[in-house]
C-alpha cells in the first residue's frame, strides 16, 4: 500500500464522517424524531431506579399522572405495585392527614 491508498482512505473517511454530522444537524433543526428536544410534553417517564441485586432493579414508571413500580430481572419485568398516586396528589393529602392525627 503506497502513500496515495493511504490518502484516498482518510478522504473517504473524512467525507463520510462529515456527510453523518450534516445529517445529524439537519436532523436537529427540521426536527426529526428523535432529535427534538423540549417541544412535546412526554406521558411516560422513569422517575426513579434502585439496583437490589446484581441483575435485579427497581423501577418507578409515571404515566399520565400516576406511577407504577416494576420489578426487572433477568426472568422479565413484574408490576409490584400500579396506580400510585403521582406525588402532587400525595403531597396535597398529606397536610389533612397530619391534621388529623394529634
Amino acid at each position: 500500500m503506497d502513500v496515495i491508498d493511504i490518502a484516498r482512505y482518510l478522504g473517504a473517511l473524512v467525507l463520510v464522517l462529515a456527510l453523518v454530522g450534516l445529517a445529524a444537524l439537519a436532523a436537529r433543526r427540521y426536527g426529526i424524531a428523535g432529535f427534538v428536544q423540549g417541544t412535546v410534553e412526554r406521558r411516560l417517564s422513569v422517575t426513579e431506579t434502585l439496583m437490589i441485586g446484581p441483575r435485579q432493579k427497581l423501577v418507578l414508571v409515571r404515566r399520565d399522572g400516576t406511577e407504577h413500580l416494576v420489578l426487572v430481572g433477568p426472568q422479565g419485568a413484574t408490576v409490584i405495585e400500579g396506580a400510585i398516586a403521582a406525588p402532587a396528589a400525595r403531597t396535597q393529602a398529606l397536610p389533612a392527614a397530619e391534621a388529623v392525627t394529634p
